[in-house]
């Protein structure tokens, strides 16, 4: 629901853009979806393809004002930028290798940003977005979307009240099988771009998502990583890039972790897990059933915590949308980093300071060092798993 202003009135959705996403794309329709459950900005712009014929076509499809449709990127936000009701935000969802570049033009062009992640191919590039960011003073957010489960938001404040006290060892997963033959070779989009260096980037796997695992530990636990030892491994014949990769990490505080991200890992469909122990007690969640939580504690019984049937915490509560039972999945975790992230953004618009409750998205920061993780990973792997400082 929009929220009504102190005369009444409804306030008007914000305005935003899409670069990626054309026909037969899958995640940029994910986005849009995840925008829309909450009515709160509405697609006015868009260049979804470097052919033409298909953003017109995805255009049309969406009821769009063909004078908002772009031949690139370029002219989408050299052109918006200097409307006077220009797009608000833009939401970038293209192959790595062009988050950069469209990503400094719009913020050069005062345009807060939406990207996929990983956030750059390089960790230079990758800073030099979070400079301009705060520089130009406008929000950047990174899609790491499994942090917008409320159960997981819910497990970051049990972490950060001590509930399972000092950490001592992170144990994370997320296999998928749908590498583990050369899919890549079946003119399969998705599999073609990701598995293509000159797109993707220096790793596959570990790139695409041994990241969100970096991201999902940091963001329940609050752990630094001091250093990590990585072997990335390619078994699949005639791909360049890894398909599966066993990471070691030394955190601050002494805690320590143990990664695996894998891609030919068949019986395996989207399985990121994390379990999380402390001298109290342990933490365990799993992405394919995100309602519920397994608390284990050294001196009562083991729980199963349910969304929408237990109490959460109080700002985990607020990101639950529906009773206890019906089930909230990944497009409600999609939604709800872009609820947080247009409110904020509609804050800012106004001149209104933010709170950091209010800034509960994932920042370019979390972009930067989930680029960071990826090249940390690689130079260790190509150093025969030698540890590497962070």
């Amino acid at each position: 629901m929009i929220e009504g202003s102190a005369s009444g009135k409804k306030a008007s959705k914000l305005k935003y853009g899409m670069v990626g996403g054309g026909q037969d794309a899958f995640i940029g329709d994910v986005h849009r979806k995840a925008v829309a459950m909450d009515s709160k900005a509405e697609l006015t712009a868009g260049c979804f393809s470097r052919d033409y014929k298909n953003t017109l076509l995805t255009g049309e499809m969406l009821g769009m004002d063909k004078e908002r449709l772009y031949k690139s990127f370029q002219e989408m936000i050299e052109t918006e930028g200097k409307r006077e009701d220009k797009i608000d935000f833009i939401i970038i969802v293209t192959p790595n290798n062009s988050h950069f570049p469209i990503s400094k033009l719009a913020l050069q062009n005062g345009i807060h940003v939406v990207c996929d992640k990983p956030l750059t191919t390089d960790s230079k590039d990758a800073e030099e977005l979070e400079r301009l960011a705060a520089e130009k003073d406008l929000l950047f957010c990174v899609t790491y979307t499994y942090t917008g489960y409320p159960v997981v938001k819910h497990l970051r404040e049990m972490i950060a009240k001590g509930d399972l006290g000092p950490l001592r060892f992170v144990n994370a997963e997320y296999p998928q099988d749908w590498l583990a033959t050369s899919l890549e070779e079946t003119g399969q989009k998705q599999a073609g771009w990701r598995a293509d260096p000159e797109q993707t980037g220096i790793s596959n796997c570990v790139g695409d998502i041994g990241s969100h695992i970096e991201n999902m530990v940091s963001y329940l636990a609050g752990l630094k990583i001091q250093s990590l030892c990585a072997r990335l491994d390619t078994f699949v014949e005639g791909r360049v890039l890894d398909d599966n990769a066993c990471i070691l990490v030394d955190y601050d505080k002494g805690a320590k972790g143990l990664y695996w991200s894998s891609q030919i890992a068949v019986g395996h469909d989207n399985g990121l897990r994390v379990r999380i122990y402390g001298t109290k007690g342990s933490l365990g969640w799993s992405q394919e059933n995100p309602n519920y939580a397994k608390i284990s504690y050294l001196d009562k019984p083991t729980e199963i915590i349910s969304r929408g049937r237990d109490d959460l915490y109080p700002h985990a509560q607020n990101y639950s949308r529906i009773p206890a039972g019906h089930p909230e999945g990944y497009f409600e975790a999609f939604a709800n980093i872009y609820s947080t992230f247009i409110k904020a953004l509609r804050k800012k618009l106004s001149g209104e300071s933010l709170s950091k409750e209010e800034l509960d998205f994932p920042g370019v920061d979390e972009g930067v060092q989930g680029v960071k993780f990826i090249e940390k990973c690689v130079e260790s792997s190509k150093k025969n798993a030698a540890w590497i400082d962070f």
